[in-house]
């Protein structure tokens, strides 16, 4: 049996050439959680300039505060992650890690983190002369208050070198479980289910 396809347009493709890439993507999706960690690693490395600390310290930072106040998995790894997009995607980076967790977290908690950059222009749009108010358009939906409690608590407050932040290896194995879950499995997205924003610890 071959180890590639036959076609070289995909519809020429045969029953079998899908079925051989389906063992192939089977396998390659579950590497999905290495190269997230792998990605992270290259935040410490290589991050924008001009910060005290690297974009993994901020994620680092984000997912400690979060797991300090009670906050569960999908909310850790949401927070150890909304910037994971920021080396690809900087001028759309909170949509592009939105897409990276939202077949895997609940619904509330990827929409905290498609929209939480302009919930974050709040702190400082006004510097550049932009409307720190353009979140206000979201005011109705379910989710508001869940991102503007993300962004408040755990995201523009992670920039603190002096903060005791937990370690990836702390967080690899909530990482690794979170994404080793069925894809888009709506017992776990919950889509249009708002739960209660974790308390202040």
């Amino acid at each position: 049996m071959s180890d590639t396809v036959s076609f070289t347009q995909m519809k020429d493709g045969t029953r079998e050439d899908y079925q051989l890439l389906e063992t192939f993507e089977t396998k390659y999706q579950a590497g999905t959680a290495d190269r997230i960690l792998d990605e992270l690693r290259r935040q410490g490395e290589t991050s924008i300039e001009g910060y005290q600390i690297t974009r993994l310290d901020h994620g680092l930072q984000s997912a400690t505060r979060a797991e300090s106040e009670g906050a569960d998995i999908d909310w850790i790894v949401g927070a150890l992650l909304h910037d994971i997009g920021d080396g690809l995607a900087p001028q759309n980076h909170d949509r592009f890690s939105a897409e990276v967790i939202r077949p895997f977290v609940r619904w509330e908690v990827a929409w905290a983190v498609e929209h939480h950059g302009i919930f974050q222009m709040i702190y400082y749009a006004h510097h550049y002369g932009w409307d720190e108010n353009a979140r206000d358009k979201f005011k109705e939906h379910p989710c508001f208050e869940a991102c503007a409690a993300f962004c408040e608590r755990w995201d523009q407050a992670s920039f603190d070198p002096d903060y005791s932040t937990k370690s990836l290896t702390h967080f690899e194995p909530m990482v690794r479980e979170v994404f080793a879950r069925k894809a888009y499995d709506a017992a776990v997205i919950r889509e249009g289910v708002v739960t209660d924003f974790p308390a202040c610890g």
